[in-house]
């Protein structure tokens, strides 16, 4: 098992991809040594869901705004049914100071549509030090392929 004590061939797939879909054995395990080898090799990590992410463009580079859930009646005052907009600051802002790579993990990534995944694609285009991976399920032995080949 070479991968798993260097993950050289993960990272060099990532770098020339920019986005991967990872699929993991169900067990665990394989998915932290890789993200605590790229941590080791300078890339800053950020590890969220897939789920509700919505446009990805705006939620991870923009100030952007959401509503609280609707919980039923409420007053029709001032902010109706819907509540007030809650600003959200961007996901990746702060990770985007300084030259050193960085990498989104996205977690139950089996919920993004197919212009979602292309979108993420875009995204690593655009910004060359962005990098993507996405765990797409389970699989009875860990592999990998570019998140463009699942797009098409």
């Amino acid at each position: 098992m070479p991968l798993l004590l260097t993950g050289r061939g993960f990272r060099q797939d990532l770098e020339q991809a920019g986005a991967l879909a990872l699929y993991v054995p169900l067990e665990g395990g394989s998915e932290t040594r890789l993200l605590r080898r790229l941590r080791a090799t300078g890339y800053k990590a950020h590890l969220t869901s897939a789920r509700g992410l919505g446009d990805p463009e705006t939620y991870l580079f923009e100030l952007h705004g959401v509503r609280p859930p609707h919980l039923g009646h409420q007053s029709v005052g001032r902010t109706a049914a819907v509540g007030e907009v809650q600003r959200i600051q961007p996901q990746l802002g702060p990770l985007l100071e300084g030259n050193a790579p960085v990498l989104l993990w996205l977690l139950e990534g089996q919920v993004l549509s197919a212009a979602e995944r292309g979108s993420l694609v875009a995204l690593c285009q655009r910004e060359p030090r962005l990098k993507i991976v996405v765990e797409m399920g389970g699989a009875r032995a860990l592999r990998w392929q570019p998140l463009r080949e699942l797009t098409a």
